[in-house]
């Protein structure tokens, strides 16, 4: 982590900078007992000749103190209405304090908070989720910076400075993990190509999930040529990075137990670690952003990683398929003609298609290996659902209202905006082949392309299954700031897929 979020009762002696919240119409939701009476006198002076800090959202009011003392500078920040206050928006406030408190100039930041009584959220929960916001904003991959510029470092350590402080670094604690799966996804998704690319990510899953307790197991190209990966392994026989599968299993559950035989929930993630589009190339503009083209298999591992890290009460299947798709004399052809691990034979008429081709495999292992009652896909799979959503919602296309209801909570709860988009036999029927049992390519191209992706992916769910698709390919990347995602790999899915997954159990 960037930045360490401490808690405590008192304020520290060496904090830079101390942050002081208000709702709306400069009703304190600080601790100023905390704050030195001189201080105080300066801070409510202040606030009465500033008539325009009525501590609206994200409003903010800095106060400089002397540059020789601690602290340094006084921060008035505002929450808005308390009755708008959702924890979403309490994440979001706490991705735009960070902002202040780097431009600031923060290193150790004292953020004094105590919420009223009878407001819609605890003092613990409007803590722990400023916390989160804090921490997810403070996200910086600058791993192959050789020195990285002074004025962009966070703040070392926020601590949170509350009389309630064990009750709330309690509820961050699940929070923290998170967090780390976050973290994790958002790390995959930005490493270069020449350094993740199948075997390496494979090796790299193993490393961080296994010390956590999170069962894995690798299966090379030879195991999956005896299996019957036909598809998969078509996708990634231009390369010269051999392809990878990664079944990783969370078991929180007691092994010894009825509930050992839960069925389980399975993800499952495409992970092209490149995608030049094989023989049928793509441009060469923007073609640098193809290595987050195994964004969904970032979000299944940060999401194992997660519920490893919170020690999660449920058993959880995540399984991704590793592939680099690339042009070579060894690469698949237009007009090719493979068979999947199902059986089902496939005409390929776009190498460019190559993500549900990787997916038609996993789905079909983890069916046929594990059982599970519910299964969830994640893949940067079209352009075609960017047309429709843009880069603000992923689009879902699930079999089963109540698993799309489910979904759409997490989406609300956590503020990762889901969107269901729809299943209909015209798409199933489109994907069928003359000459082969499907094509993986739909015949109105790009027209309704991330309906008719989603049709050929439900060639290989069994009818018993509850299943979700869920295409990012517009919410895996972004090109500016959000508020609690800076650009680049942004992890998203993590958060609702955790949500999700907790929310079942605790059902």
């Amino acid at each position: 982590m960037n930045t360490q979020i401490t808690f405590s009762n008192k304020p520290r002696a060496t904090s830079d900078t101390q942050t002081l919240f208000f709702f709306e119409k400069n009703k304190p939701a600080s601790n100023l007992k905390l704050l030195k009476p001189a201080q105080k006198r300066l801070l409510l002076d202040t606030l009465k000749n500033h008539t325009d800090f009525k501590g609206k959202a994200g409003q903010i009011l800095v106060l400089p103190l002397s540059k020789d003392k601690k602290p340094a500078r006084l921060i008035a920040f505002g929450l808005g209405k308390a009755k708008d206050l959702t924890k979403v928006e309490a994440e979001n406030l706490g991705g735009k304090l960070f902002g202040v408190l780097k431009a600031n100039g923060a290193k150790k930041a004292s953020l004094l908070l105590d919420v009223p009584a009878g407001e819609e959220l605890s003092n613990e929960t409007v803590q722990a989720h400023l916390a989160f916001g804090i921490q997810l904003k403070s996200y910086n991959f600058d791993h192959y910076k050789a020195k990285p510029k002074d004025f962009s470092a966070p703040p070392k350590d926020v601590q949170i400075v509350t009389d309630t402080y064990i009750d709330t670094r309690t509820q961050y604690q699940t929070l923290e993990a998170l967090a780390g799966g976050v973290y994790m996804a958002r790390d995959l998704i930005n490493e270069p190509p020449n350094m993740l690319h199948p075997e390496s990510y494979a090796k790299r899953i193993a490393e961080e999930l296994k010390p956590l307790g999170v069962e894995v197991d690798i299966l090379d190209e030879k195991k999956m040529e005896k299996l019957g990966f036909g598809a998969l392994l078509a996708v990634g026989q231009g390369s010269e990075r051999s392809s990878k599968t990664v079944i990783m299993r969370w078991n929180g559950l007691d092994k010894s137990g009825k509930d050992s035989q839960t069925a389980p929930i399975a993800l499952v993630g495409k992970g092209v670690t490149f995608d030049t589009g094989g023989i049928s190339i793509k441009p060469s503009a923007g073609m640098d952003e193809m290595k987050m083209d195994m964004g969904g298999s970032a979000a299944v591992v940060g999401t194992m990683k997660a519920l490893a890290g919170a020690k999660a009460k449920t058993n959880v299947i995540g399984i991704v398929g590793l592939v680099e798709n690339m042009p070579s004399h060894n690469a698949y052809r237009p007009g090719d003609i493979i068979t999947s691990l199902s059986g089902k034979t496939v005409e390929v008429l776009n190498t460019d298609a190559e993500g549900r081709l990787v997916l038609a495999d996993i789905l079909t292992y983890v069916q046929d290996t594990y059982k599970p009652d519910i299964i969830i896909d994640l893949a940067t799979l079209t352009g075609a659902i960017m047309v429709a959503l843009g880069f603000e919602y992923a689009g879902v296309f699930a079999n089963d209202n109540e698993l799309w209801h489910d979904l759409e909570q997490a989406s609300n709860a956590t503020g990762e905006k889901l969107w269901r988009m729809p299943l209909d036999a015209a798409y199933r029927k489109e994907m069928e082949s003359d000459v082969a049992d499907l094509k993986n390519l739909g015949s109105l191209g790009r027209w309704g392309g991330a309906c008719s992706a989603a049709g050929f992916l439900e060639h290989f769910i069994d009818k018993s299954v509850k299943w979700a698709h869920i295409d990012i390919a517009g919410t895996a990347w972004w090109k500016s700031d959000k508020p609690t995602t800076p650009k680049g790999g942004t992890g998203f899915a993590v958060r609702a897929l955790f949500d999700f997954i907790t929310r079942q159990k605790a059902a």
